[in-house]
C-alpha cells in the first residue's frame, strides 16, 4: 500500500490557473498560509495557454489610443451581448474593478500590457493583451505567489473535499507520479479547477443536441470538470451549465492520441469557409462564439472547410504550446501540421481541392469565382455576406489548402454558483462554510457572469479577479485581513 502524504495549511487551493494563483496572492497578502495543489506537472492551467487578453475598462492603453471608455458603457455592451442570463451584479463588480484590481495590480508583479484588439460586441476596444500572452501573465503571477511564501504542489490530483459538520476542512487526493495518497487539512478550501471543456462527455451532457457530431475539446488539459463533481458531492449548486462557448475556427489535433483535442487557428483573414455542400454560409470576418458558432452549428453536418492559398497561410497561428511560445509562432510546427494532418487537404488546383474535401466541384468553384471577382474589382465588401475585403486577395497561388473546422468547446459560461464573496452556495442559495470557488469552475465568476455570450477578455479577466475576491474572503474567514476590498473605477 502506498504511503500517505499529509499537508496542513490555513488555505488550500485546488488548481494553479489564473484564479488559483490570484487567490493565493491575495490570501498571502492578508497574512494566511497557502498551498496550491495542481494535478498536472505544468502550472498555469488554461490561462497559461490562452491568448491572455483581458477586458479592461479605462486603461492607460485605451487613453493613449484616444479611446474614451467607462464602466457604464462597458456594462451596457456586456449585458446586451450576454443577454438575460447575465449575472449583472458580478458583471458590474468586475467591470468597475478591472482597471485598478486587475490591470494595475498585475503591473505591480511585472506584467506588461502591450496592445489591444477589437472584439465583437464591444463598442470600443477593451481586449487588452499582456506581453507573451497568457504565458507571460501566469509566469509573473506564479513567481509573485512564490515570492510571497506561497507553496505549489504539482502532480497531485484532488478527488474529494472533506467536510466536518457541514464545513469544508480539507480534501483527499493522490500523487499522480508515485500513487501516494494525499490528505490536506485546512481552515478554508478554494476550488479553482477550471471548466469542463476537456471532458467531452460533460460537454455533450450539457449540449445533448450535438451528440453524434464531431465536437472537440479545446480548454486546458486539466479542465475536466473534477471540481464541479467535488463541489456537488458536498452540496454545491451548479447553474447555467448549457452555456458552453464554442470556437469554430478550430481543427482536430492529429497529434492527440485520443483524437479529442481541437486546435484554434487564428490570423488568416482572407480565407473563406464552405460547408460540406461546397457553399459559403457566413461572413468569415465575424468569427466569434456569438456569430460564427451558431452559423456553423446550423450546417449539416456542423463543420466547415477553411479554404486558404499559399500566401494566406503566412501568419497562421495555432493557439497551442506546441505551435506557439507565448506570442512567438513556431512556424516549422505550423507547416508540419499543414503537411501531415489528415484534417488538412492540399492540392495544386482548386478543382482537385474540391475532390479532396468531397464537395460538389461546380458549387465550390462558383463560390471561389464570385469571391475572386469581388476582390479583383476592388470592392470594399463582397456582396453575398458583406465580408470586408481590405485584408483579402483572390485565391490564385497554389498549393491550395482546406482545413477542416469543427466546433471546439473552449470556455464554460456556467458552473458553480457563488455569492459576491465567492462562497459556494447550496441549492437553497446559502453558503457552505469554509468553501470558496472562483474562475472558470464558476463560469468565470459567480456562476454565470457572462450570460450566454462573452465579449472576449471576459473569461480570463473575471477568472483572475474572482480569484482575488475568493482569496481575500477565504483569508478573512481564517482570521486574516478584512476580506477583498479593492478600488473601483466609477464614472
Amino acid at each position: 500500500m502506498a504511503d500517505k502524504k499529509t499537508y496542513e495549511t490555513e488555505i488550500a487551493i485546488i488548481g494553479s490557473g489564473g484564479a488559483g494563483i490570484a487567490a493565493g496572492i491575495e490570501a498571502c497578502d492578508a497574512g494566511a498560509s497557502v498551498i496550491v495543489f495542481e494535478k498536472a506537472a505544468d502550472l498555469g492551467g488554461a490561462a497559461a495557454i490562452s491568448g491572455g487578453g483581458c477586458c479592461i475598462v479605462g486603461s492607460p492603453i485605451q487613453k493613449a489610443a484616444g479611446i474614451e471608455d467607462n464602466p457604464d458603457l462597458a456594462f451596457n455592451d456586456w449585458v446586451k451581448w450576454g443577454g438575460p442570463s447575465t449575472d449583472v451584479v458580478w458583471a458590474r463588480y468586475y467591470i468597475e474593478h478591472s482597471l485598478h484590481d486587475l490591470y494595475h495590480w498585475a503591473e505591480n508583479f511585472g506584467v506588461k500590457w502591450v496592445d489591444m484588439k477589437p472584439q465583437e460586441g464591444n463598442s470600443v476596444m477593451r481586449w487588452t493583451r499582456p506581453e507573451r500572452n497568457g504565458l507571460g501573465l501566469m509566469t509573473h503571477l506564479t513567481q509573485a505567489f512564490r515570492d510571497k511564501g506561497g507553496e505549489i504542489v504539482a502532480n497531485t490530483e484532488i478527488k474529494e473535499i472533506k467536510t466536518s459538520n457541514g464545513r469544508a476542512v480539507g480534501f483527499l487526493g493522490v500523487n499522480s507520479e508515485t500513487g501516494e495518497e494525499v490528505e490536506v487539512s485546512c481552515k478554508t478550501v478554494i476550488v479553482t479547477t477550471g471548466g469542463f471543456n476537456s471532458n467531452i462527455d460533460m460537454v455533450l451532457e450539457a449540449r445533448p443536441e450535438l451528440k453524434g457530431h464531431k465536437v472537440m475539446e479545446g480548454s486546458g488539459h486539466g479542465s475536466t470538470g473534477s471540481g464541479h463533481k467535488m463541489v456537488t458531492d458536498v452540496g454545491g449548486y451548479l447553474t447555467h451549465m448549457e452555456n458552453v462557448w464554442f470556437y469554430v475556427y478550430s481543427t482536430p489535433d492529429y497529434r492527440d492520441p485520443d483524437q479529442k483535442r481541437g486546435l484554434v487557428c487564428r490570423h488568416i483573414p482572407g480565407y473563406i469557409w464552405v460547408n460540406q455542400q461546397g457553399k459559403r454560409f457566413h461572413n468569415e470576418s465575424l468569427s466569434g462564439g456569438n456569430s460564427a458558432s451558431p452559423a456553423m452549428l446550423a450546417q449539416d453536418p456542423p463543420h466547415a472547410w477553411a479554404i486558404v492559398d499559399t500566401p494566406m497561410k503566412a501568419n497562421l497561428e495555432i493557439a497551442d504550446p506546441y505551435y506557439r511560445n507565448g506570442d512567438e509562432i513556431i512556424r516549422e510546427n505550423v507547416e508540419e501540421l499543414l503537411a501531415n494532418s489528415p484534417f488538412v487537404k492540399s492540392a495544386e488546383t482548386l478543382e482537385q481541392l474540391a475532390k479532396e474535401i468531397e464537395v460538389d466541384p461546380a458549387t465550390f468553384l462558383g463560390e471561389i469565382e464570385r469571391y475572386n471577382d469581388a476582390c479583383e474589382k476592388g470592392l470594399d465588401n463582397e456582396p453575398e455576406f458583406g465580408k470586408p475585403l481590405g485584408m483579402s486577395k483572390p485565391f490564385d497561388t497554389p498549393p491550395y489548402y482546406a482545413l477542416q473546422f469543427v466546433p471546439t468547446a473552449r470556455k464554460n459560461f456556467g458552473g458553480i454558483k457563488t455569492d459576491i464573496k465567492c462562497r459556494v452556495l447550496n441549492k437553497h442559495f446559502e453558503p457552505i462554510e469554509g468553501l470558496y470557488a472562483a474562475g472558470e469552475a464558476c463560469g468565470m465568476a459567480g456562476g454565470h457572469i457572462n450570460g450566454s455570450a462573452g465579449l472576449e477578455g471576459t473569461m480570463l479577466g473575471p477568472s483572475v479577479f474572482s480569484g482575488r475576491v475568493a482569496g481575500g474572503w477565504a483569508a478573512n474567514e481564517t482570521g486574516h485581513g478584512e476580506g477583498f476590498v479593492g478600488k473601483p473605477n466609477r464614472p
